[in-house]
């Protein structure tokens, strides 16, 4: 017979799909803007700056149609609106940086450093942050994710190098860092306060004078313009809605980890519409990612249907 699931063990099963949903969806921007890079001449910046704002866009409309059902904001403290502010501005630097970084050293560079670093990064801000140690199941996942990751990406990258491996690499670094800041900041902002929204609107208004000053490019192209749509709406304004929705019951170490999702997708989209051929190894690397994504909500989850039986919670 199953375990029923605690209280914690019901959230955790609802945030974590949410998170998983939205890594996918994340794995469809890289594929969208190298199409709209290569049917424009729209550079990183230009492509930042349309998914931030068409995705602020998206949200406000959707605020708007459902404020009036939506539940006030409770216990909202001084330490909100400088989370905020940090959410708004690690967005801005992450799409940014994200796509420099693939214009710079292409997709599998810029996704491997990213998203790898990412979850070390966010662990180790965590335990500075007074939130503990990664558990023991989390590490393990965290390393079998990565060799995974190493493997999908760093096998189907080809045997490119040089100067701007090194720069894109090191836009990569930023853009991680970005992320990073995203998901520990979000943590903390109290439930009813628009979070998405306002992350969005902010990067894109942080981002419109750097844009304008750098001559901001737009295009007439239907498809471009179709394609810079969905990727406001879609990845971004519904994915980070997701993901900000599952960070209230999901820890921001595991949620770092089950976004290497974002990868398997992409190759995937590159496989598929980009003819791409993945050697035996890379698809071993997929298979690991996902392994490790599965592994560890199962652990989860039977941790969290613990105190439901009478023991006591866990840390």
């Amino acid at each position: 017979m199953p375990t029923p699931l605690s209280p914690a063990g019901a959230r955790l099963a609802g945030g974590f799909p949410l998170v998983v949903l939205a890594a996918l969806l994340w794995g469809t921007a890289g594929f969208s803007g190298r199409v709209v890079a290569d049917r424009t001449d729209l550079g990183p910046l230009d492509i930042a700056w349309h998914r931030m704002a068409i995705g602020a866009v998206v949200l406000l409309a959707a605020h708007l149609l459902t404020r009036r059902r939506a539940a006030p904001a409770g216990g909202s403290g001084r330490g909100v609106p400088v989370r905020l502010v940090l959410v708004a501005t690690g967005l801005a630097a992450y799409q940014l940086a994200y796509f420099a970084a693939v214009a710079t050293a292409g997709v599998s560079v810029a996704t491997l450093v990213a998203l790898g670093l990412a979850p070390l990064l966010i662990a180790l801000g965590a335990a500075l942050l007074g939130h503990g140690r990664p558990e023991p199941a989390t590490l393990v996942a965290l390393a079998v994710a990565l060799t995974g990751l190493v493997l999908l990406v760093g096998l189907t990258a080809g045997a490119s190098a040089g100067t701007a491996v090194l720069a894109g690499a090191l836009l990569a670094v930023g853009s991680a860092l970005g992320y990073a800041v995203v998901t520990l900041a979000s943590g903390g902002v109290p439930v009813g306060v628009p979070v998405t929204l306002i992350g969005f609107g902010g990067g894109a208004l942080l981002l419109t004078p750097v844009a304008l000053a750098a001559g901001l490019r737009t295009t007439a192209d239907p498809v471009a313009v179709l394609t810079l749509v969905y990727l406001g709406a879609v990845p971004s304004a519904l994915a980070y809605a997701l993901f900000f929705r599952g960070l209230r019951t999901v820890p921001g170490a595991v949620a770092a980890i089950v976004t290497l999702l974002e990868p398997v997708t992409a190759t995937v989209l590159a496989t598929a519409f980009l003819g791409e051929r993945l050697p035996l190894g890379a698809l071993a690397g997929g298979a690991l990612v996902l392994a490790a994504v599965a592994g560890l909500y199962l652990r989860r989850l039977a941790a969290s249907a613990e105190p439901a039986v009478g023991a006591p919670p866990g840390g």
